[in-house]
């Protein structure tokens, strides 16, 4: 009986965090390709630019787009 106590709003909640959800990984995966991609760091700068997404994704995120 799941399907009855779900709302209208509800509905339109779980779409909006099931976009948000979406476009994060798109970032990062974005962010993660173009760090492979670029040719002015070496290999050290970009693992590190890596473990960086990954240990503190929004902060190194933001740091790398800036």
């Amino acid at each position: 009986m799941l399907l009855a106590e779900t709302s209208f709003w509800d509905v339109l909640w779980w779409m909006l965090v099931f976009f948000f959800w979406v476009m994060w990984f798109w970032i990062f995966i974005t962010c993660v390709a173009y760090t492979f991609r670029r040719d002015d760091i070496g290999g050290g700068k970009k693992a590190m630019w890596i473990i960086f997404i990954i240990v503190l994704p929004l902060i190194g995120i933001l740091a790398y787009m800036i």
